[in-house]
Order: structure tokens, then sequence, then C-alpha cells
């Protein structure tokens, strides 16, 4: 299929790590794209309804690397159909778990699915689009396979062994450490992703490695201001954290000390209500924790997902440790 110039077309892509971030990039890199929309988790919802209502017409919406939980699946669902109705055609790629009926609601509302749960999406991006792109553009997606510990996996094994392992992992971690860095700032993510997909590396991002240090020394910090507070259950050792860093930069650190299948770390959002929680498995893991965290937050009043070693949710203040119960309880049933 030819895609037109004329309409615009938009990506929206998550924000929050290298997948997704360089999912965006290789987009743009293989489309004309006239829009990259960079969202979280949290705010998927309300910025892809915004997308809906501001553009007249859109010819053609990518999203990538933005998992659904039951709280959301429908109303994603809706809101693709609602795009689709104009004419649009809606390119979902993603690697997250969901449920057979929104799968099946995507595929009746005519969305072109470019899913699997056993390759990262910037691999998935790569080898669905790779006749559009140079033949470079396979580093980033093996930054994203890297650093979403997803590089053992078919086709990211044989992606991630064409280049210099030591390179690709300085540049993944560096650009993950900038990516963490300014989450705050989605001008600096939008330039990042435009300098991407000009196939640039990391190091040319201005001041980018001199970004990566600093943020490197904060999570160091941090990683030793939770350490005494860390709490070990059966099969899960969780802590809350109070730092200036998402959960996320934390919770790996937590599961390699602390020799338990799974780690989680916290913290609270006053705004919400809610805590948002980074949950992270060893090898030892016997569960799809993106999958059992849905499962477990949807009955909390609660949203999450995610992959089988790592998801991520939000929920009520009141309902944390019946969350931290439940999820160490079925942890390797």
């Amino acid at each position: 299929m030819l895609y037109s110039k004329v309409m615009p077309s938009v990506c929206i892509s998550h924000k929050e790590d290298v997948d997704g971030i360089c999912s965006a990039a290789l987009v743009k890199a293989a489309f004309d794209i006239s829009k990259v929309v960079l969202v979280d988790y949290a705010n998927l919802i309300s910025r892809l309804d915004k997308v809906a209502d501001t553009l007249d017409k859109i010819e053609h919406l990518f999203i990538c690397d933005l998992g659904l939980s039951k709280k959301n699946e429908q109303k994603f669902a809706e809101l693709l159909h609602r795009i689709v109705s104009t004419g649009a055609e809606v390119i979902y790629i993603d690697h997250h778990d969901i449920s057979k009926e929104t799968l099946q609601a995507l595929k009746k509302a005519d969305v072109t699915l470019v899913r699997t749960i056993e390759e990262c999406t910037s691999i998935q991006v790569y080898t669905k689009y790779k006749k559009k792109l140079p033949e470079h553009a396979a580093f980033f997606a093996a930054m994203g396979a890297l650093t979403d510990y997803m590089e053992n996996k078919p086709l990211a094994s044989s992606t991630v062994s064409r280049f210099d392992r030591q390179f690709l992992m300085l540049e993944s971690t560096a650009l993950s450490y900038m990516i963490s860095a300014n989450q705050h700032d989605d001008a600096f993510l939008i330039k990042m992703v435009e300098t991407l997909a000009k196939m640039k590396y990391p190091h040319d991002i201005k001041g980018g490695f001199d970004m990566a240090e600093k943020f490197a020394k904060k999570v160091a910090n941090a990683v030793e201001s939770i350490r005494e507070s860390v709490v070990k259950l059966d099969n899960l050792a969780h802590a809350a954290s109070s730092v200036d860093l998402s959960s996320s930069m934390v919770v790996n650190f937590v599961l390699g000390s602390s020799g338990k299948p799974a780690a989680m770390v916290y913290k609270l959002k006053d705004d919400l209500k809610s805590y948002v929680v980074s949950i992270r498995g060893s090898a030892d893991c016997k569960v799809h924790l993106g999958r059992l965290t849905n499962d477990i937050t949807s009955e909390l009043g609660g949203g999450g997902g995610g992959h089988d070693r790592a998801a991520g949710a939000v929920i009520p203040k009141a309902n944390l440790q019946k969350f931290i119960e439940t999820l160490n309880k079925k942890i390797n049933q």
C-alpha cells in the first residue's frame, strides 16, 4: 500500500523506555510522519482521544509499544473504531498481553495488528518495514530488544548478534538514561526521536551522554537510599520509593540484591491517590507478570499489565497491601 503525503500521518508511542522511543524513530524513518505523540500508560487514552478530536482526518495512525489493561482496553478499542470510521488506517504494533475479546474488537474495527508477545515492539517495527528502512536501522531495533530484556527472542537474537555487543550496550544504556532523565520534557524526547529517525546514534544527541552520567549517579544514590527498606516475602521483595525517580529505574536493583523470583517498587502519586508500581521478574519467576498484574489490579480498582518479566500498575492507595499479598501468593503457583 502506498502512503500519501496529502493527509497527516501520526505515530503515538511509549515515552518511558528505549523500545517505545526507538519504535517511534523507526516508524518516522520509514514513513512520512507529520506528528509524533509520546505518552505513558496513564495518559494513553486521554491523548488518543485528543488526537481523534483535534485532527480533521488522519490518514495513518501508528500506535507503538503501548499495552492495555482491563480498565482501558474497551475505551481503546472504541477510540480506534472511531478513528478508522473516518477513513484512517490504524496500525497497532505491540508486544504486551491483551485479552482475546479486545483482539477480536480491534480486528472487527479493521485495525491492522502487528503484534506478538515473543518480540519487543521495535523488533516488530523493523521486521515489518525493513524494506522501507536503511540497513543500519536494525541497530535501533536491537537497542529496544536489549533494554526490554528480550534480546534472546528469535528475531531479536539474530538482530542483536549483528552488532558489537559492547557498543550496543553502551549506546542503548545511555539512551535509556537520557529518556528517563527527560520524562518531563516532551519537546526534548521528540527531538530525540527525530535525531534517531535520521539514523544517528544516541551519542550524537547533544549533551546526551552528560545527561546519562548524571542520571546514573542519581540512580545509584536512590538505590542506596531504599536498600534498608526492602521487605522480603516468600516470592517477592518490595520497597517504597520517595526519590525523584520512576520506580522502574530502581526495581531491577531490588530484584538483583533480593534473591527472590520477583521484585516490586512503588511510589505514591498524590494527585491520583494511588501508587505507581513497577515489577520485575528473574528467570526463576514462572508466571507471566504482565498478565498476572492485569488480573489482580482489575479486581482492586486499578490498572496494569506488561510482558512476562516486567509489568507496571497503578493501584489505589487503600489496596496496596492487598496487591502485595496477592502478588506474592500467586507468583510461582
